[in-house]
């Protein structure tokens, strides 16, 4: 797939209501972009644009992000389009980076009331799409001591939303000297991260 609905390869960011802080981890995605186009031989644009959940400019992107640290809101317009974008074969990586998770449940009963987030098991097609994560999501950074978590929403089989939690994979993919995590953490976290790109790419 060279982009979604035949349009160049690009990624983008949610900038969403309700006073989350979705414009956290601002070298994450250009890092990540980075990784992907060196290692799995994408042709991602270099810088991600930002985009918001009610407009169409939602359709330019076969993956959108979205991560904070706090509240989110969709309006029921928000809701509707991010629900076709998604029906239309788009694909929404939520990462917790902290304080989202009631949050994002509660407003993702919005965008589909008929389905539920459901745990991803550890065979799943995304933890080996480049890179094989046996037992799963991977642990990047500590918050509550819980385990990491990936849970999903699935249309017509396929994964179209991933939300992973306690986990941080942000964090993992930000500048070194943000976070200070060891090399091995951050490749880590990258390698995942392009997994889910070449998951998505690939819808």
């Amino acid at each position: 797939m060279i982009g979604f609905f035949g349009r160049s390869q690009e990624i983008a960011v949610l900038k969403y209501s309700g006073g989350g802080d979705w414009y956290s981890n601002p070298t994450a995605l250009p890092n990540l972009i980075q990784y992907c186009n060196t290692h799995i031989q994408t042709a991602i644009s270099d810088k991600p644009k930002t985009v918001e959940p009610g407009s169409t400019d939602l359709y330019q992107y076969p993956f959108i992000h979205m991560t904070g640290h706090g509240n989110v809101f969709f309006t029921a317009q928000e809701a509707d389009n991010l629900r076709e974008y998604l029906l239309s074969g788009g694909f929404l990586h939520i990462d917790d980076n902290y304080g989202m998770n009631t949050y994002v449940r509660r407003e993702l009963k919005k965008v589909f009331p008929d389905k539920e987030l459901e745990e991803l098991p550890a065979d799943h097609p995304i933890f080996s799409k480049a890179y094989t994560f046996k037992q799963g999501i991977p642990k990047i950074h500590e918050h509550d001591g819980k385990r990491p978590q990936a849970f999903g929403i699935n249309i017509n089989d396929k994964l179209v939303l991933l939300f992973t939690y306690e986990v941080d994979l942000g964090d993992g993919w930000e500048n070194p000297e943000v976070h200070n995590d060891p090399p091995q953490v951050r490749e880590k976290a990258l390698k995942m991260g392009a997994n889910i790109i070449k998951y998505a790419f690939e819808l």
